[in-house]
């Protein structure tokens, strides 16, 4: 029995020692050492981080068991922000509490604000010289563009009228104003700014181009009319209705003095949209006028006597030559219209017009042919008799009248009105873009 208990000590008492010498071995003890050398490495770490960077100089920094504290004040919201984006790149951070808020504290704000102003200051004075360079390169070819754009021998020649040379100089301007300012911001190397201001102002130009869509067909108008010129100064014509003869063609409007001596103004864009009627354009010029005649005359002869009228007038063309026909029948009449040509250059059409008027009719009275009035029956209750024959308002007592002698025309009643349009278009001869020698449509 005693020998049984010594084999059962030998054989336990061995493994019983291993077993409590190994349980006893300061494995705690080495990770907790690890623990705190590794938080104090990321808090060394973060601290190292935040002092390479402007805005953090308020801030704190502890770590426990990987977990982050972050005290103190930072400038601006969006740093404050960052600082977990920043502090959870660190390796072994376990969790971050951000206790950091926005100052208030007046200095500290202002401070950072002055630096910048500071830094920008001497930035600018670093960048003064080239600056200057820049800029007298830019004057420099915005002077060359303004020398080019004066000189009145290429633009004057090559142009049709001062108005399309104007335009010329215009925009030589701009190309070299243009040129200009690339060349500066080139030579700064701010190219990309360029393109910046290029789509501000083409937007800029969309929205006035929209708000003065007007003023822009007007000007194009004005530019179309000046190349291909529908009238001539002095040109007896006719624009949407309204009757005059052409004073001056501007950059803005067309101006006409009618035959009453009044000036009518109509924008360029309108005329060059309307339809215009020039009477001056061909020398031969046609006058109509009508009669009505006795309805019991004989018409051949009426349109005989007419025609043989036409013939004597010594202003009207014998190619083309005069014509006489049945226009209508009327209530009371049969009017007869009579058609005859001039030169009104040499002929004025309102005075050939109203002599044959008066030799026609007068024609006409010697053959004994009436022009009644309109007459009117009435009908109505009233005694039973025989009918009296209708008493014609027109009819008069029979005579012979006098032979009417046919009396030359001329031009006379226009020579005032050539003498107001000559000194109009003297007044401003420089704002007329109508030459004799353009191309005329």
């Amino acid at each position: 029995m005693r020998f049984i208990l010594i084999l059962w000590l030998c054989l336990v008492l061995p493994f019983a020692g291993f077993a409590q010498e190994t349980g006893q071995q300061p494995d705690g003890t080495i990770s907790v050492e690890n623990d705190a050398r590794q938080d104090a490495a990321i808090a060394e770490r973060i601290r190292d981080i935040l002092r390479q960077l402007d805005g953090y100089e308020q801030v704190s920094v502890s770590v426990a068991d990987g977990i982050v504290t972050l005290r103190g004040t930072a400038l601006e919201a969006t740093q404050i922000e960052a600082l977990n984006g920043l502090v959870g790149r660190v390796e072994g951070v376990v969790a971050i509490e951000n206790e950091v808020t926005e100052t208030t504290d007046v200095v500290q704000r202002l401070n950072p604000a002055i630096d910048r102003i500071r830094a920008r200051f001497e930035q600018f004075i670093a960048f003064l010289p080239l600056i200057l360079v820049a800029a007298t390169a830019g004057i420099l070819v915005f002077l060359l563009g303004l020398f080019i754009a004066r000189m009145k021998r290429p633009w004057d020649s090559i142009a049709p009228n001062a108005f399309i040379a104007d335009i010329y100089r215009q925009v030589i301007r701009l190309i070299f104003a243009i040129a200009a300012v690339v060349l500066a911001l080139d030579l700064l190397n701010a190219t990309a700014l360029l393109g910046t201001i290029l789509g501000a102002a083409g937007i800029v130009g969309l929205a006035i181009g929209f708000a003065v869509r007007d003023t822009v067909e007007n000007f194009i108008s004005s530019i179309m009319l000046s190349i291909r010129q529908p009238f001539r100064p002095k040109d007896l014509v006719e624009i949407e209705g309204d009757l005059g003869h052409v004073i001056r063609l501007t950059s803005r409007a067309t101006i006409l003095l009618s035959l009453d001596g009044n000036h009518i103004r109509i924008p360029n864009s309108t005329v060059f949209k309307a339809k215009i009627i020039n009477y001056t354009r061909n020398n031969e010029r046609r006058f109509t006028f009508t009669f009505g005649i006795d309805p019991n005359a004989d018409i051949a002869e009426a349109q005989r006597i007419m025609m043989d009228a036409l013939a004597e007038l010594p202003f009207v063309l014998a190619a083309p030559g005069p014509a006489v026909w049945v226009e209508e029948v009327g209530d009371s009449t049969i009017n007869i219209t009579a058609a005859g040509w001039i030169m009104q250059h040499e002929t004025g059409i309102g005075m050939a017009k109203g002599e044959a008027i008066r030799v026609v009719k007068a024609r006409l009275e010697e053959a004994g042919i009436n022009l009644p009035e309109p007459t009117y029956r009435l009908i109505g209750p009233g005694p039973t008799g025989p009918a009296q024959p209708d008493a014609r308002p027109g009819d008069k007592p029979s005579r012979t009248p006098e032979r009417v002698e046919v009396q030359d025309v001329g031009t006379e009643e226009t020579k005032a009105l050539q003498e107001i349009i000559e000194a109009e278009r003297e007044a401003l001869p420089e704002d007329d873009l109508l030459r004799r020698e353009a191309p005329q449509e």
